[in-house]
């Protein structure tokens, strides 16, 4: 067996760097986080080569003072916390003292630093763990730390690192997700000589959103609304349920200001979600979770990534409340915006047309130079303007008066209808002139008014393709695809435990099934009948059916009892996944079937409950039931306005 030694202290370091430092990026996280609990509002990083040759990070912390410089390099040298008591209660990103020691001992680090309204500040440098240089120094308040050659003392770690821009994606994205952490703090990341990402630190959530992720995907975001919960509060951002994505990589968890990893979180909001998001998607979001710190620990993992909650269900719930209240408040239909093509008056003019056009336009350029009048200039009409019947009735000529006495060239009718549009002088000297404009009676009836904005008036325009119903409102026109919402509405019925109507069958149905399916049939039996069916065991692995909901008589029974089987199968244990199971399979085979024809009538019925809910936004599977074009949109395609 061989011999027990102790490692040398250069070599346990080595190993020890190797928790905290695995690449640049990691190095760039802790310094940033030290810079954080150092009170800094301004933070600079910048890199060269991915990281690997160079890093710099500059705040305007605290600093440190200079005889604490050389202690702040050894290993377990903090000022987060003093005692074990101290570990209950971590408020602070960093608490180990590890990664000034662990940089140092595979870098060569370099470290300005002076206290605020201190006259002169200290110039560190250490390379391997070995002390280089120490003397007083000016610089600036607050801390920069340099680091160059990572890894220059253990080529085998080098080989283990990526391309310079794959690394430098790394780091970037270290700095984006601390930057969503601290909106309050403005962060400046500066890649090969170039400002990659600047945030204002205004403390604004949403700005630093904008910042890091892009316009286009803050614009697709709601607030949601702060919660406070047992202690626990909520905010951020999250999308709405028809902008949720294909993967997860667009969900942030921020705890108590530090980002980590919580499959609680991530549940709740996807509970949050569920019957609102198409299967398969995710929701996006950026949340903030503040709870007491005593009741998270923290220290789970080298990279503090990962928590542990003494309470899970509290999180749950709060973080569930928060985003469903969210999407039942401030979600809105998804809106059409098409393309605004663009509009060139003179791309089928011919070559005559054309010319015409521009002499025109040079005509009236020249006009309104020559008619430009100052402010002192007085317009005299030569009679009055009257306005009667349905159009303007205007003098035949009209001339301007020059303060010299002086008339302009006289302006045809149709020049002085323009002029007459765009200004009126009237001269101070003479009364002004009348128009006569007739009083139009509207008669307002209160009762109606009131009425309207209760019921809102909703014009069936038609159907396309037998799927999809044309309704307008107000200044939209709205796209409904009739079998999702149908199938909304019979969901939300069944929901609320409506009394279902129930349709005997003259002749019983059996339906043999097999034994996981069978056996999830008879489990559920209670279930069933709240649900409008009437099923009897009838053993080796057979089921009679003797009733169902009345929306379901037309359908194929033993299809659609061995689709409620599986659906049962695949359900957990709790009792409201398997009724909404149930509940979904049952509306989607009740409701309308897409190139079924209905009657205008249904259309109307069927319209007024979309446009008149806000809960009937998205199918049980997702799937948006409704879209909106505004008026707007449409002027702009037909080039009315601009």
């Amino acid at each position: 067996m061989p011999f027990i030694n102790v490692l040398p202290k250069n070599v346990a370091e080595l190993i020890a760097a190797g928790e905290v430092v695995e690449r640049p990026a990691s190095v760039i996280k802790e310094l940033v986080e030290n810079s954080i609990d150092a009170g800094a509002k301004l933070i600079t990083v910048e890199i060269k080569n991915g990281g690997i040759t160079y890093i710099r990070v500059t705040d305007n912390g605290c600093g440190i003072e200079s005889q604490e410089v050389p202690t702040a390099f050894l290993r377990h040298a903090t000022s987060k916390i003093k005692t074990d008591t101290d570990l209950d209660s971590i408020a602070t990103l960093g608490f180990r003292g590890e990664a000034l020691a662990a940089v140092s001992s595979v870098a060569r680090v370099e470290m300005l630093t002076a206290k605020k309204g201190a006259a002169s500040g200290t110039h560190y440098k250490i390379e391997g763990s070995n002390e280089i240089l120490f003397e007083e120094s000016g610089c600036p308040e607050g801390t920069t730390i340099v680091i160059r050659d990572l890894f220059f003392n253990t080529p085998a770690r080098m080989k283990f690192l990526k391309k310079d821009v794959s690394e430098a994606n790394a780091c970037a994205a270290v700095v984006d997700r601390i930057a969503l952490s601290h909106p309050e703090i403005a962060f400046k990341f500066i890649r090969d000589g170039k400002i990659t990402l600047s945030t204002s630190g205004d403390g604004n959530i949403k700005s630093a959103v904008y910042s890091v992720l892009g316009r286009e995907f803050s614009s697709t975001l709601m607030d949601i609304k702060p919660t406070e919960l047992e202690g626990i509060s909520v905010s951020g951002l999250v999308c709405k349920p028809v902008n949720c994505k294909p993967t997860r990589n667009n969900q942030f968890i921020f705890l108590n200001g530090r980002l980590v990893r919580s499959g609680t979180v991530v549940a709740a909001a996807e509970q949050a979600f569920k019957n609102s998001a198409m299967i398969g998607k995710f929701p996006a979001f950026v949340i903030y979770v503040n709870v007491p710190f005593n009741t998270v620990d923290v220290n789970v993992h080298p990279a503090k990534t990962e928590v542990r909650f003494s309470d899970e269900k509290r999180i749950f719930n709060a973080v569930y409340t928060a985003i469903k209240t969210t999407l039942i408040s401030s979600d809105t239909r998804p809106e059409i915006n098409l393309k605004t093509p663009e509009f060139n008056r003179f791309e089928h003019m011919t070559t005559e047309e054309f010319r015409q056009q521009a002499i025109k336009t040079e005509e009236t350029v020249a006009e309104k130079i020559y008619n430009q009048k100052p402010k002192e200039y007085e317009y005299k009409p030569q009679q009055n303007i009257l306005l009667s019947g349905s159009g303007f009735d205007f003098a035949k000529k009209t001339s301007y008066v020059m303060p010299d006495g002086s008339e302009s060239k006289a302006l045809s009718k149709e020049e002085a209808a323009e002029e007459f549009k765009e200004e009126i002088f009237t001269p101070a000297s003479e009364p002004k002139t009348e128009i006569s404009v007739p009083k139009i009676k509207e008669p307002i009836n209160v009762d109606i008014e009131k009425e309207a904005q209760e019921e809102p008036e909703i014009k069936i325009i038609g159907e396309a393709f037998s799927t999809y119903i044309v309704a307008e409102m107000s200044d939209s026109v709205f796209l409904i695809d009739k079998h999702a919402a149908h199938e909304r509405i019979l969901f939300n019925q069944l929901k609320q435990k409506h009394k279902i109507e129930i349709q005997p069958l003259l002749m019983p149905v059996s339906v043999v099934l097999v034994k996981e399916e069978y056996d999830a049939v008879i489990n559920n039996l209670e279930l069933l009948e709240e649900s409008g069916f009437e099923i009897e065991d009838f053993g080796a692995s057979t089921v009679v059916v003797r009733a169902v909901p009345a929306i379901l008589v037309d359908e194929d029974i033993s299809a659609l009892i061995s689709e409620i089987s599986a659906s049962l199968t695949l359900s957990g244990k709790p009792q409201t996944e398997r009724e909404e199971r149930l509940f979904h399979t049952v509306s989607c085979k009740a409701a309308i079937k897409a190139g079924t024809k209905i009657s205008l009538l249904e259309m109307e019925s069927l319209a007024r409950k979309v446009l008149c809910s806000k809960e009937i936004m998205y199918c049980p599977h997702g799937r948006p039931v409704a879209f909106e074009i505004k008026r707007r949109e449409l002027e702009k395609q037909f080039g009315r306005i601009q």
